[in-house]
């Protein structure tokens, strides 16, 4: 490869590289002005437990409830099923019966598991 294609080929990544570095310095501005402008007087609800329910300051040895984890893990399950969903959904034209049937199948499964884990109890919080 010659130097002038070569030049043409990192011509081609230049609007990249000023993309990036206008990202980053937008980025750390963002961050700098926020420190100069922002209140540092944290209150009382604002060191409070947020979701996770658990104290912010403490021993890391302590026993905690394992539900918060198990939503959690059950979100991310269901969330993955939406995310297989879209690529189904844009070709479903062109896969016709066997795409169709794999996918009730998977939807299927997903909703056994759904059944499953309502009836245990897994989605109540109390």
């Amino acid at each position: 490869m010659d130097t002038l294609n070569m030049e043409h080929a990192l011509g081609e990544y230049l609007p990249v590289l000023i993309f990036l570095i206008l990202s980053l310095v937008i980025g750390c501005l963002f961050v700098f002005v926020n420190f100069i402008v922002a209140r540092h007087n944290p209150d009382e609800v604002k060191n409070s437990a947020y979701e996770c329910g658990f104290e912010q300051f403490g021993d890391a040895r302590m026993k905690f409830d394992v539900r918060f984890y198990l939503v959690t893990l059950l979100f991310i399950i269901f969330d993955l099923e939406v995310v297989f969903l879209f690529p189904w959904a844009i070709t479903f034209g062109s896969l016709g019966l066997l795409g169709y049937l794999s996918m009730m199948s998977f939807l299927g499964v997903l909703t056994i598991g759904f059944i499953y884990e309502w009836r245990k109890g897994a989605l109540e919080w109390q």
